[in-house]
């Protein structure tokens, strides 16, 4: 199955979890998921959000300002495996 979403990827498992407790407050679709391997650094888990709601998503962080970001990515996922991470500039 083909899917595309955006990932933001931190070196703090709680600032992840606290980017995607204020996403879900905010009524964004938000979850929790693996970093994907593309993303070396961090601490194994991303916030996945839908990329039509990528303005919002980032009007959440800057309120939020939680710190330890790595980035910000696009996920091209196609198939089981075949995977392309595209750095979004935010």
């Amino acid at each position: 199955m083909d899917q595309t979403f955006g990932v933001a990827s931190f070196r703090s498992r709680t600032q992840v979890l606290r980017l995607e407790d204020a996403l879900r407050r905010a009524g964004l679709a938000a979850g929790v998921i693996s970093t994907p391997r593309e993303v070396a650094l961090g601490c194994g888990l991303s916030v996945r959000f839908e990329l039509s709601q990528l303005a919002q998503v980032l009007a959440v962080y800057r309120r939020l300002n939680p710190g330890a970001l790595i980035g910000f990515y696009r996920v091209d996922h196609y198939g089981t495996r075949r995977m392309t991470l595209t750095p979004l500039r935010v």
